[in-house]
């Protein structure tokens, strides 16, 4: 609850796995028929690249900032993510890095249409005052002051019977791997064909690699395990995150695999690199 994400908005973590999610929606969009979005840690919906906070840590010039030059020779998914950044960046000048970063909400609103629905839980009170702000008057959005696990529990499935859940916790709590995976098994439970992406930092490998077992030990078929760094491996350096998605759409492996390839080179730092590959099921722990 403590968490703002106005420290990282914009870093390689979010222009990651925001192009995953702009995969996972558009796949859904191939159809007419409404999803729903589920969003357990939505943050605010818009973030301003300037304030105090993103100046602290300048994550950002490693993440939208390296990639923005590149942007015209991306592949179609880093294109639209950076159409939407363009979005909320209305009076940007030519050459000009953008001021405004957009949040996974706004993402998602982007590439809703009219009969689509969007959940969003947020418990910060800063941050779901502005998410309430910039959603208030479009009737897709509905701001929940709840835990967004709980949440997701609770309303899935949702009358559409498709959609996807993003979750996407701070990580600030050391049983953060147990509460996401218990979250996730809560939710498959009952909504077992919605899609679900689970975005996790990578800094501790026997950490990431028990998550693994024990998603595998799961039972839930149909996992694929995107993994991407922009730095090889330091002490005390973030410099790798992972997007677990359950349910991935016809054909998103492909395209999540161009994606972070190019992705990869943009934004290494030293040396980058990227890997997609389906989790096996049934395996023991």
């Amino acid at each position: 609850m403590n968490y703002r994400h106005e420290f990282h908005a914009g870093n390689f973590a979010d222009v990651m796995k925001h192009t995953l999610l702009i995969i996972l929606l558009e796949a859904l969009n191939r159809k007419p028929a409404a999803w729903r979005y589920f969003d357990t840690h939505a943050g605010a919906g818009r973030y301003d690249l300037k304030s105090q906070a993103a100046i602290t840590t300048t994550e950002a010039a490693n993440g939208i900032g390296r990639l923005w030059p590149q942007r015209n020779n991306a592949p179609v998914p880093v294109q639209q993510l950076c159409a939407i950044v363009a979005g909320v960046n209305p009076a940007l000048a030519t050459g000009a890095v953008p001021r405004f970063y957009p949040g996974s909400p706004s993402i998602a609103a982007a590439l809703a249409r009219t009969q689509d629905r969007l959940v969003l839980a947020e418990l910060h009170p800063q941050e779901q005052r502005l998410l309430r702000n910039q959603f208030h008057a479009d009737p897709r959005v509905a701001v929940h002051d709840r835990d967004g696990y709980e949440m997701l529990t609770a309303l899935v499935p949702p009358s559409e019977r498709r959609g996807l859940a993003l979750m996407d916790p701070p990580f600030e709590q050391p049983d953060e791997f147990n509460a996401l995976l218990e979250a996730l098994r809560n939710a498959h439970a009952r909504w077992s064909n919605g899609v679900y992406a689970l975005w996790y930092p990578m800094k501790d490998d026997s950490a990431v690699s028990r998550f693994y077992r024990q998603l595998a030990a799961s039972g839930m078929p149909h996992m694929l395990v995107a993994e991407f760094r922009v730095a090889q491996a330091a002490a005390g350096l973030f410099s790798a995150c992972g997007m677990l998605v359950v349910n991935p759409p016809w054909q998103s492996e492909k395209t999540i695999g161009e994606a972070l390839h190019f992705l990869s080179d943009a934004l290494a730092q030293d040396r980058g690199d990227s890997r997609v590959r389906w989790l096996p099921s049934g395996t023991e722990d």
